[in-house]
């Protein structure tokens, strides 16, 4: 088998997607994506990925990956190049499941779990606006969830405090101003639903201990993403000063940069994005090396269809996992428009994959009729087929894109 051409899918109504289809000479194609700051990403498939995959067994993964991680590992690695690569990787996992009929979790070592915990990201899309909705009403939104069987948000309410002047400091009204949704929640639905609190690394740690002590009495779940990512040890100091556990960091791609994260014990809980990180084995690498040091993993889901089938995989697999993030403005929307994959939330989880062979899901065959899609191919012999390493290259310097 050798992939024959990579094929990508871009949406001028979905600027937050890229899909990606591998083709083979066998007539399989393996789905895959990667989502937000798509035109690197884009970039970065066809122009740097692409002629090097091409032509090559889509079955070994390992080598393929490797291969491309090398290559793109001499100009800065994690950006729109592991972006891009996660969405192959992903693609190269749903052919691999397909060849042999079986789902991809099952490839991965099998379920550790028969249901996958899940907490609701407040964004909002089309008839679904619960970003307005948190802000307006949080309780009314937290009830209307909780009926829905969801039983977990996530919501920002302090970052718009950090405009005034770079996140340099909160005032003490700003942050009662923040806690208004928290309030209005634990008073609409109690003490059992779970909360999350983003925080998109807004403000330094002296504002960030004001934000925690303040939300230490309304029993939150989580809170994420305190302060950038590369200042480990202020985040240890945070973590350290308060008893709501620390979530981070999917802006940390790879478990090169993840490594010494989780070695210092920056936070309780660890998070990484399958679309983001390097894909599939990526992610699980990952999830082995936080459970190595008792840490959960979080996976951040915030993207399309395909990223989100993904992650149901890794989350049927994985034993560390704490919870996988869901959008119900995006699986209740555009999922249908793009996909057959169908999201259901029971009791605050979401079920496992299906037993259809790879990833289990297809695109709608009305997908390319679309008057918004944007179709970009990749095809020919490739540049580097049989190629396994670096040095391998250097006889071949074409490939070295």
């Amino acid at each position: 088998m050798k992939i024959t051409k990579i094929e990508s899918l871009t949406f001028d109504r979905l600027p937050r997607l890229l899909l990606v289809r591998v083709h083979t000479d066998e007539g399989i194609i393996g789905l895959g994506e990667t989502y937000d700051k798509v035109p690197g990403s884009l970039g970065a498939l066809h122009g740097t990925l692409a002629p090097i995959l091409l032509g090559n067994d889509p079955r070994d993964i390992e080598r393929l990956w490797n291969f491309s991680f090398d290559t793109i590992l001499y100009h800065g690695f994690a950006g729109a190049e592991l972006r891009a690569l996660s969405a192959v990787e992903i693609a190269l996992w749903d052919i691999l499941g397909k060849s042999l009929g079986t789902p991809v979790y099952r490839l991965l070592g099998g379920a550790v779990r028969d249901r996958i915990s899940t907490y609701n990201t407040c964004i909002g899309h089309g008839a679904y606006n619960d970003f307005e909705r948190w802000h307006k009403d949080a309780g009314d939104l937290a009830l209307e969830l909780r009926e829905q069987g969801i039983h977990g948000v996530k919501i920002w309410p302090f970052d718009k405090y950090s405009e005034r002047n770079l996140g340099q400091s909160i005032f003490s009204e700003e942050i009662e101003r923040g806690l208004e949704p928290v309030r209005s929640i634990r008073n609409a639905v109690g003490n059992d639903f779970r909360i999350g609190i983003e925080c998109h690394f807004r403000f330094n740690r002296a504002a960030m201990e004001q934000i925690c002590y303040a939300l230490e009495p309304y029993n939150i779940y989580f809170i994420e993403e305190v302060l950038r990512a590369p200042n480990i040890e202020e985040i240890k100091r945070l973590s350290e000063k308060t008893r709501i556990p620390i979530v981070g960091s999917e802006t940390l791609l790879s478990r090169w940069q993840m490594r010494d994260w989780i070695a210092s014990a920056a936070s309780q809980i660890v998070m990484t994005d399958v679309a983001w990180t390097g894909g599939i084995a990526e992610t699980k690498r990952l999830a082995s090396m936080a459970e190595a040091f008792g840490l959960p993993l979080v996976l951040h889901n915030a993207g399309g269809p395909i990223s989100h089938a993904a992650n149901l995989h890794v989350a049927a697999n994985i034993p560390n996992l704490f919870e996988m993030e869901t959008v119900r403005a995006f699986y209740r929307t555009y999922f249908g428009e793009l996909t057959d994959l169908d999201v259901q939330i029971v009791d605050g989880h979401t079920a496992l994959p299906t037993d259809r062979p790879g990833l289990g899901i297809d695109l709608n065959p009305d997908l390319w009729q679309r008057d918004d899609v944007r179709i970009q191919i990749s095809e020919g012999e490739g540049k580097a087929v049989g190629v396994r390493t670096m040095g391998d290259s250097w006889s071949k310097p074409d490939i070295r894109l």
